[in-house]
């Protein structure tokens, strides 16, 4: 007599308890909160109240959107929180005064964020913007070039009542939002090059191309030589990537990529040859102990001290040398974290802009549409990326190109951004739009 054989249905994975998830987040920002304000010696109260007024803010977003929207996706928000929590208590423990301001720009971002989750909702709504808002990039690259101040070498900040901007932060958005609108539309290889005519515009606006022009035979070559004008070589290698990613997934030609690196190589190669103020921003790479009280390794070695006196447990925030160091709240800041938090919280720290990209990639596989998948990989790309150079930088793997680490360091303009980019991820994630019973497609 044949066994009888059980139908039985798959196990279901046990989906994350967010409210769990957020209820030890809270602890710990309450505690490293409390650690930063007593950082100085005194109490400083505006870091922790910086820091709850956080909290509240998480908690808020959390009931808001489980009970009105029914979303039960919130990983990458409380990731994105866990970052930027770790950013107000460094930077506090720092300066207290810039605790509170930071928590605006996070505000900020996350209304940014919310914002473009919901109108990414609608693909014919996006592909209907799209024209606009790369019209929108280059106006405002173009503003830039017409009441830009120089602030450390570059030529890429804004004034407007008061407030400080980097256009560049926003272009980022811009970049991703058109290029993957652009490519999902019409899958050929005129949209490739309606994606690189947009770019060069941006670009262009960007550092005012003069002689080389005809030397660079490919739009990459473009975002190399970036830091002529703007001084932002790091901007640029981020375009650079972020368009490699988009191109590849459009074609999935390998032999557009190698043009693409073949032709940066050349860009690069050339600035370094004619440009001899470019070139001496590298004199100390590889070399910083030679440089070690010169402007091009002073940062690094300092930073390479402090990491290699952290240890694994870190000497407690407040008490290392590196937060002394000049951009401590903005360039280095992964150094501070090492010294002061352990290089196992810095590994954590790391591992969370893995998880991001992690993310990215399994939500595109399962998206709903190619805009989805276009825009989660590109934006995850430029934010791993751009953490990869922070890191990377200071620690003399790569020359320092002066990226800030995203989510963590001091900026409004890098905050929002990172916000608006963290949405295209969102939205790849086929659980965000179920209170739509789907998203709205053409």
């Amino acid at each position: 007599m044949a066994s009888k054989v059980k139908n039985k249905r798959a196990p279901k994975i046990k989906p994350v308890n967010n409210f769990l998830l957020l209820a030890v987040l809270s602890v710990f920002q309450l505690v490293t909160g409390y650690i930063s304000a007593n950082a100085k010696g005194k109490f400083e109260f505006s870091v922790l109240l910086a820091m709850i007024c956080l909290i509240a803010i998480e908690w808020i977003y959390l009931i808001v959107f489980y009970v009105a929207m029914h979303r039960r996706n919130f990983e990458l928000e409380v990731i994105a929180f866990f970052l930027c929590g770790v950013g107000i208590a460094t930077i506090g423990s720092i300066n207290p005064d810039a605790a509170f301001k930071q928590l605006l720009m996070i505000l900020a971002g996350v209304i940014i964020f919310v914002c473009l989750v919901f109108i990414m909702g609608n693909v014919d709504f996006c592909m209907k913007m799209r024209l606009y808002v790369a019209i929108a990039a280059i106006a405002l690259l173009l503003l830039n070039l017409v009441i830009a101040k120089t602030t450390n070498g570059a030529r890429n900040w804004i004034e407007i009542a008061g407030v400080t901007l980097q256009p560049s932060e926003f272009v980022k958005i811009a970049f991703v939002f058109v290029g993957s609108a652009t490519l999902e539309k019409i899958q050929t290889s005129k949209n490739i090059i309606a994606f690189i005519g947009f770019s060069v515009a941006c670009v262009g606006a960007l550092i005012i191309i003069k002689d080389f022009g005809t030397a660079l035979i490919f739009f990459c070559a473009f975002l190399v030589i970036a830091y002529l004008r703007s001084g932002s070589m790091g901007t640029a290698l981020i375009f650079f990537i972020t368009f490699l990613i988009i191109a590849f997934m459009n074609s999935g030609d390998i032999k557009t990529i190698i043009l693409a690196v073949v032709s940066a190589v050349m860009g690069g190669a050339i600035v370094l040859k004619y440009k001899a103020y470019v070139k001496t921003r590298f004199a100390a790479y590889r070399h910083v102990w030679e440089h070690y009280n010169e402007r091009g390794g002073f940062q690094q070695s300092r930073v390479l001290i402090g990491m290699a006196s952290g240890g694994l447990l870190g000497l407690g925030i407040g008490n290392g040398y590196v937060r002394n160091v000049y951009a401590s709240t903005t360039d280095i800041i992964f150094g501070v974290i090492c010294e002061e938090w352990g290089y196992i919280f810095a590994i954590a720290l790391v591992l969370s802009f893995v998880c991001i990209a992690v993310s990215a990639l399994v939500n595109s596989i399962a998206s709903r549409s190619t805009f989805y998948s276009i825009g989660a990989v590109a934006a995850a790309g430029l934010l791993l990326f751009q953490c990869a150079l922070n890191i990377f930088g200071i620690t003399d793997i790569l020359p320092l190109t002066g990226v800030t680490l995203p989510f963590v360091s001091q900026g409004g303009s890098s905050m929002m951004s990172c916000w608006g980019l963290l949405a295209f991820i969102k939205a790849s994630d086929i659980r965000t739009y179920n209170y739509l019973g789907g998203v709205k497609k053409r």
